[in-house]
């Protein structure tokens, strides 16, 4: 099966988001594969629309779309594993999708198969690739209990 793929709006120019991305994106088997998309110009319904077309003409039409939305799905760690078990049997490719600053267009959401979020709280677009590698990692080790992530809870 392909690797997944990771559609990000932008251009990574370096810095600790890029470093926290190519960190844990190196730890996953197999890794994501960022195709890096440009930023759309005009007003913010005029980004959404023009980086949404882009996504949209980027991503493969057979393949299971996960929108990181701030309206999604909000899994802990231990949903996320289930998540991306069921997500994988589907032998569908998979495709996780970050907008830009603006956020994603309704036609994205709409073509998306699942959306999650990272939390409430809202994150710079190139920070969530960092996060999200480290999400799925972390979500890898519980699937195969790697002692990566510890499921303690302080009481």
């Amino acid at each position: 099966m392909a690797p997944p793929l990771l559609l990000a709006v932008g251009r990574a120019r370096g810095g600790p988001e890029a470093a926290l991305f190519e960190h844990h994106n190196a730890r996953l088997r197999p890794s994501l594969v960022l195709r890096e998309l440009p930023e759309g110009r005009g007003s913010p319904a005029e980004m959404r629309r023009r980086e949404g077309a882009a996504i949209l003409a980027a991503l493969p039409e057979s393949a299971l779309a996960i929108a990181l939305d701030l309206g999604g799905e909000m899994p802990d760690s231990e949903r996320l594993a289930a998540l991306t078990a069921k997500w994988a049997d589907t032998a569908r490719p998979l495709a996780f999708v970050i907008g830009g600053a603006e956020g994603l267009d309704e036609a994205v959401l709409a073509r998306a198969d699942h959306r999650i979020s990272l939390g409430r709280l809202t994150w710079p677009h190139m920070l969530v690739r960092g996060l999200l590698a480290e999400a799925l990692f972390r979500a890898q080790c519980i699937r195969t209990n790697h002692p990566y992530h510890r499921a303690w809870r302080p009481g």
